[in-house]
């Protein structure tokens, strides 16, 4: 049974991901997209294939961005609580435009030299216990986040757990785009805020 007491710090381990973890990442990605993640892993998807195998698969590669190498990994014991997806936003290539109408308004929504939080996600039993933020801490302390300078991710406005979550850790709003209704996205109305910090 599952105690419902704030996780012991102590006992809460943050690491990086290794390829064995690919399947949690992409189950607790699911969670932490708000639907976005099944509107892309959908159009990948060969016939009869579970959302969760074609993240599984994504999240096991090497040298790509939405890979395990650039994951953090929170457990207690042998037990995964939850995880957080980062990498270094790249600009586009010149001309490089998002054709996808849907998709459209986060390539808008980048802000390149930063740190991009693409996902952070924790499993129900062990949210409001500090785990999102001990996840946050690590990757704002990490090497790459201190060489860029700053982090950035994207937050529906409608999801105001979160939207304050990221306002009390000095997140603030850099810019925004209207959300481009599917039956796939949690939210129908609002829009796509661009958040950003700087750790200087």
């Amino acid at each position: 049974m599952v105690e419902q007491s704030s996780v012991q710090k102590s006992a809460l381990k943050i690491r990086p991901a290794v390829q064995e973890d690919a399947g949690a990442i992409a189950e607790l990605f699911l969670i932490s997209s708000d639907g976005m993640a099944s509107y892309i892993w959908s159009a990948m998807a060969q016939p009869g294939q579970a959302l969760e195998e074609v993240g599984r698969a994504r999240y096991a590669r090497s040298g790509v961005p939405f890979s395990y190498e650039n994951c953090l990994i929170a457990k207690r014991g042998e037990e995964i609580l939850g995880m957080l997806h980062a990498f270094e936003m790249t600009p586009r290539e010149p001309g490089e435009v998002e054709e996808d109408p849907v998709l459209h308004p986060y390539s808008e929504l980048e802000d390149p030299g930063s740190l991009y939080v693409s996902g952070l996600a924790i499993y129900e039993p062990y949210r409001s216990q500090g785990v999102g933020a001990a996840l946050m801490d690590a990757a704002e302390d990490s090497e790459t986040a201190r060489r860029l300078g700053r982090m950035s991710l994207i937050c529906f406005d409608g999801n105001e757990r979160a939207m304050t979550f990221y306002r009390r850790r000095n997140y603030r709003e850099l810019d925004r785009r209207p959300i481009v209704p599917h039956p796939s996205l949690h939210y129908s109305e609002g829009n796509a805020v661009l958040l950003g910090r700087s750790l200087s």
